[in-house]
C-alpha cells in the first residue's frame, strides 16, 4: 500500500499559477496513476488551453493515451507540449492508433459505380490474360521450333506418357458421351421430323451435327475439364515443391521440360479422339433410328455413306489442332502462375478450366460463323 501512494504522489497534473488554460504535467505517468490523474483532467481539462508536458518523467500506453485525451481537449499540438524525446515516440505510436481507431469510414461507393468498376477490372483482366497467353504462346512456339530442328532436344518417353494419359485414359468416358448425345440428338431430331413425315432425315441431322460439330466439340470440353485441370495441378505441385526452381538450377528449359511434351501429346491425341467421338456419335443414332424408328440398318448406313463428305468432316477436324494448343497453353500457364500454396493450386486449376471452356466455345463459334459465311 505504502509503494502504491508513493508512486501515485509521483504523478501530478496541475494548472500555471495565475492561469488555469495552461495546465502542467510532471511525475510518472503510468498505470499506477491513471486512476488519480483521469479525475484530475475531467476536473482541470475543461478551460485548459495548452499543455505543458515537459516535466513527465516516466510515461507508458495508459498515459499516452490521456496525454492524448489532454491534447483533444484543448486543441494543442502534440509537438507544441515539450515532451521530452525520451516519451516522444511511445506516445505517438499511441497517436497514430487513436488516429487509425477514431478515422472515419469511407463512404462506400454508389452501386452504379461499383458495378462500371467491376465491368472495368473484367475488362482489363481478360485483356491482360489474353496478352499473357499470346507472350507464352510465341515463347512454346519459339521452344517447339527449336526442338523440331534439334528432335535430340524431344522427351519422347514423357511425351507418350502424356499421350496415354490424354488420350487413351479419356476413351471409355468419352465413348459413353458421344453415344449418349447421339442418342439425345436422334430422339430431338424425330420428335421435329416426325410431324413432317421426314424421320429419315434424322440420319443426315446426327451425321451433320457430329461430323461438323459435336464430335470435336465434346472431345474438346471433355479434355478441357480433365486434362487442362490436371496439367495445372501437376505443373502447379511442381511449382510450390521448387521442383521446377531445381529444373532451373540444372540449367534445363521449364518449357521443354514440362509444357512442349504435354503440347505434342494432346496435338496428336485430339484429333484421333474427335475421330472417335464422331463414330461413337453416329453408332449412338444408329441405336436409336434402328430400335426407335423403325429405320432399315442398311438404310442407315448408305443414307450416312451418301451424306458424309470430306468438306464437312475437315471442318470439324480442322479445329482439332487449335483447340489442343488452347487447352494446353493455358493448362500449362495456369500451373506456372502458381504461387506455392494450396489454395493457389486450386484457384489456378479452376481458372485453368474456365479458361479452357470458354475459349473452346467461343473458338467454335467464330469458326461455324466463318464457315458458313465462305459457303461450306
Amino acid at each position: 500500500m505504502s509503494e502504491t501512494k508513493s508512486s501515485s504522489s509521483n504523478a501530478e497534473l496541475v494548472p500555471e499559477s495565475g492561469d488555469d488554460r495552461v495546465l502542467i504535467a510532471r511525475g510518472d505517468w503510468t498505470l499506477a496513476n491513471v486512476q488519480q490523474l483521469s479525475s484530475k483532467v475531467e476536473s482541470l481539462a475543461g478551460r485548459a488551453t495548452r499543455l505543458d508536458a515537459s516535466g513527465v518523467s516516466r510515461l507508458d500506453a495508459s498515459g499516452a493515451l490521456l496525454l492524448e485525451r489532454l491534447f483533444c481537449r484543448t486543441g494543442q499540438k502534440p509537438a507544441e507540449s515539450g515532451l521530452t524525446g525520451q516519451w516522444r515516440t511511445l506516445f505517438e505510436a499511441v497517436h497514430s492508433a487513436c488516429d487509425d481507431v477514431h478515422q472515419p469510414k469511407p463512404e462506400p461507393e454508389p452501386q452504379w459505380r461499383q458495378v462500371l468498376i467491376r465491368i472495368g477490372q473484367s475488362v482489363v483482366d481478360v485483356i491482360e490474360s489474353t496478352r499473357e497467353l499470346l507472350s507464352f504462346m510465341g515463347v512454346t512456339v519459339h521452344r517447339l521450333g527449336r526442338t523440331l530442328l534439334q528432335p535430340r532436344r524431344l522427351r519422347l518417353t514423357s511425351t507418350v506418357y502424356h499421350m496415354e494419359q490424354t488420350g487413351l485414359d479419356a476413351v471409355p468416358l468419352l465413348i459413353l458421351l458421344s453415344s449418349l448425345i447421339g442418342a439425345v440428338v436422334a430422339f430431338l431430331g424425330a420428335t421435329v421430323l416426325r410431324d413432317f413425315g421426314a424421320e429419315l432425315f434424322v440420319i443426315d441431322l446426327v451425321t451433320f451435327a457430329f461430323l461438323r460439330e459435336f464430335g470435336v466439340l465434346l472431345t474438346a470440353i471433355l479434355l478441357a475439364g480433365r486434362t487442362a485441370s490436371a496439367f495445372c495441378a501437376q505443373i502447379g505441385m511442381m511449382k510450390s515443391r521448387e521442383e521446377i526452381d531445381a529444373i532451373r538450377t540444372l540449367g534445363l528449359d521449364e518449357i521443354e521440360v514440362l509444357v512442349l511434351p504435354r503440347l505434342i501429346a494432346l496435338l496428336i491425341t485430339l484429333p484421333l479422339l474427335a475421330f472417335i467421338a464422331t463414330i461413337a456419335g453416329l453408332i449412338g443414332g444408329l441405336f436409336v433410328s434402328v430400335l426407335s424408328l423403325d429405320i432399315n440398318l442398311t438404310l442407315y448406313l448408305d443414307r450416312v455413306e451418301q451424306t458424309i463428305t470430306l468438306k464437312h468432316y475437315l471442318v470439324g477436324v480442322i479445329k482439332a489442332p487449335i483447340f489442343a494448343v488452347v487447352i494446353a497453353l493455358i493448362g500449362c500457364l495456369e500451373g506456372l502462375r502458381v504461387t506455392g500454396t494450396a489454395q493457389s493450386v486450386g484457384e489456378h486449376t479452376t481458372t485453368a478450366v474456365v479458361r479452357s471452356l470458354t475459349m473452346v466455345i467461343v473458338i467454335d463459334a467464330l469458326a461455324a460463323v466463318y464457315f458458313m459465311e465462305i459457303g461450306w
